[in-house]
């Protein structure tokens, strides 16, 4: 999700394919594939962040089991007051 006007990118990750410290269980088929798999997302998610930030923008990862309403407080906090420091 992205709110332009406030350079807010805001993610969502999955526990699983993102390496979730609480819930990630390793896989016991095909364990070195999935693995890896699940690093390189970990990683690619690392280098997204830093590309963004340098740009300019502000971002936000929550991970699926956290409390959506819980996540949309703290994403409109962060997006008002980006919003009006910018205005």
């Amino acid at each position: 999700m992205v709110f332009r006007p406030a350079k807010v990118a805001v993610f969502i990750d999955g526990c699983y394919w993102h390496g979730c410290p609480e819930h990630y269980v390793p896989p016991k088929t095909n364990s070195g594939y999935w693995s890896d798999k699940v690093a390189r997302n970990i990683a690619r998610d690392r280098d997204t962040d830093q590309r963004l930030s340098e740009a300019g923008w502000t971002v936000l990862r929550f991970w699926e089991h956290e409390s959506p309403d819980a996540c949309a407080l703290q994403i409109a906090a962060v997006v008002s007051r980006l919003r009006a420091r910018r205005a």
